[in-house]
């Protein structure tokens, strides 16, 4: 017979489902805000793409015009005119070298070797980019997949109809050009933010001797880890497609510096969450320990996320965030917070390293992050 669920784990764990729930919807709500209006922008791009292939040219079924039209803009704020052109340029590649081959030789197994091969290879030739070529060779292989039954317009009509969307697609990335840095910066504000929320809970609970809060900060770190993964995605495509872009080359600096700071984050809140484990440690050992010193170090440092956030958002000189962050480095003694007490001290060891990383993501120097902290 098996023993008893015991009532206050299951309460605990439906507690913790519900808190990864409530992160994981500001997370999809902040996605969508991003994105809406991009998808927006797509969705009315592929409608205009079919109208012209199907009434313009006369199409009956012109598949492929919203298709590439879609594929080239996607849903992302991420559409400098290079990356669109190569896009529509490598469905446009794929779709016409599948038409032709398709009414020469064709459909079968060596016919579909044979065009991505080609479309693969001349992709390569007149571009060095991955997507070209990727988008090439899918659109190659659809293509010598469907029927010919399936291609409308004449002999390259699908490739027609692919042209069409790559030119809308084009034409709205260059009439509606976007800040390459706005969307890594929002993703960094939401990232840090938290971080400082972490923080917070994990202040909050150590100055009440509440290891329910300590759990929940704990908790939430771990499912903001994708925040935290897709901002330094996005600013690594950012800071690499205006490396390439003429345009976006004058952004390059700022980017860089937030795929920097995107790491430096990355490690603060793998930090923040191996401070946690510790203070949950500490609440549920039979000891008593005195946290509310070491409570009001992890505050001051929240705060100064909380600045972080708010300047990398706006792209501001994080000045404010590294001076409180520099003030709470300074604080950062563990012979003095807990003089008596070295398992509250090794909280505050721990404390250092998250203090650094998020100096470091601040712009902060590293040796000076690091001459920053009290010596030991």
């Amino acid at each position: 017979m098996s023993p008893p669920a015991d009532p206050d784990r299951t309460s605990r764990g439906w507690h913790d489902v519900l808190l990864v729930a409530r992160v994981r919807r500001r997370q999809g709500v902040a996605r969508v805000r991003a994105a809406w209006f991009p998808i927006l922008q797509a969705s009315v791009a592929a409608g205009i793409a079919f109208g012209i292939a199907h009434y313009v040219l006369g199409h009956p079924y012109p598949f492929f015009a919203p298709v590439s039209a879609w594929i080239a803009l996607g849903f992302s704020t991420d559409r400098s005119a290079r990356r669109v052109a190569e896009l529509a340029v490598g469905v446009a590649i794929g779709v016409g070298l599948g038409d032709a081959v398709v009414h020469v030789i064709g459909t079968g197994l060596w016919q579909v070797a044979l065009v991505l091969f080609v479309a693969a290879t001349v992709s390569r030739l007149l571009d060095r980019g991955a997507m070209l070529t990727t988008q090439a060779g899918v659109q190659a292989i659809v293509i010598v997949g469907l029927p010919a039954a399936a291609a409308t317009g004449g002999p390259f009509g699908r490739w027609t109809d692919a042209l069409v969307g790559g030119a809308v697609a084009l034409a709205v990335a260059l009439l509606t050009p976007s800040d390459p840095r706005r969307h890594p910066r929002a993703l960094g504000q939401r990232a840090v933010d938290e971080v400082a929320a972490v923080l917070h809970l994990l202040a909050r609970g150590l100055r009440a001797g509440s290891a329910s809060d300590v759990e929940d900060a704990l908790v939430r770190g771990r499912a903001s880890q994708p925040s935290l993964d897709e901002w330094t995605d996005v600013a690594t495509n950012a800071r690499d497609l205006a490396r390439l872009s003429p345009a976006g080359r004058r952004h390059h600096d700022e980017l860089a510096l937030l795929v920097a700071a995107s790491v430096q984050a990355d490690r603060a809140m793998r930090n923040a969450r191996v401070l946690t484990r510790r203070a949950l440690a500490l609440l549920d050992a039979p000891a008593t320990h005195d946290l509310r010193a070491a409570a009001d170090r992890i505050e001051a440092t929240a705060h100064a996320a909380d600045d972080l956030a708010a300047e990398i958002g706006t792209g501001r000189d994080p000045a404010r965030a590294r001076a409180g962050l520099l003030a709470a480095a300074g604080a950062l003694d563990p012979f003095v917070v807990a003089p008596q007490d070295w398992q509250v001290q090794s909280l505050v060891l721990l404390h250092r390293s998250l203090v650094v990383d998020l100096l470091e993501a601040a712009g902060e120097d590293p040796a000076r992050a690091r001459a920053a902290l009290p010596e030991l």
